[in-house]
């Protein structure tokens, strides 16, 4: 706990209730999970917050990032695209119609099969991605900010804790 009440934060608070209420207790894990679920609300509101300044979601910005990774011509099937972005085969669909809609990508068909389908950045796809992950980038150096030169080290301990969760 914190030396100074000024330092302390809710998750101080909860984990003094439940020493003085259930001291028998080791409630060493909710002072990391209980941090890093207040952590990933924050984050996610600032990183909606930006993308909204580019009228896309974050779902949408996953999209049109992993079209913009793969390099020249932009384009991946749906399979790969769901291999490489963090959302759901269903969610994925949706996404991809929406952006459709907006004239931000395309379906292709592919010249060798015509079963499999593509989904490629248009232009105004592509300059808009460009856009969205220059402010995504900044705003992300800015919520790390306070860090210092720690955000190496909580990367791989984040990275070592995924692992072991075996999760990718």
């Amino acid at each position: 706990m914190a030396e100074d009440p000024r330092d302390e934060d809710r998750v101080d608070r909860i984990l003094a209730e439940w020493r003085r209420e259930r001291p028998d207790l080791d409630t060493t894990p909710q002072a990391v999970i209980g941090r890093l679920h207040r952590l990933a609300m924050i984050l996610d509101r600032a990183i909606d917050d930006e993308f909204a300044r580019f009228g896309i979601s974050q779902g949408e910005f996953d999209v049109l990032a992993t079209l913009r990774r793969a390099g020249s011509p932009y384009r991946r099937s749906a399979g790969e695209l769901a291999e490489h972005t963090m959302i759901s085969t269903g969610g994925l669909t949706k996404r991809v119609d929406r952006l459709i809609a907006r004239g931000l990508v395309e379906r292709e068909g592919d010249a060798s099969d015509g079963r499999r389908r593509h989904i490629r950045l248009t232009p105004a796809g592509f300059e808009l991605v460009e856009r969205a992950v220059e402010g995504h980038t900044a705003n992300e150096h800015r919520l790390i900010s306070g860090l210092d030169g720690d955000a190496p080290h909580l990367a791989e301990l984040l990275s070592r804790w995924l692992r072991a969760l075996d999760v990718d």
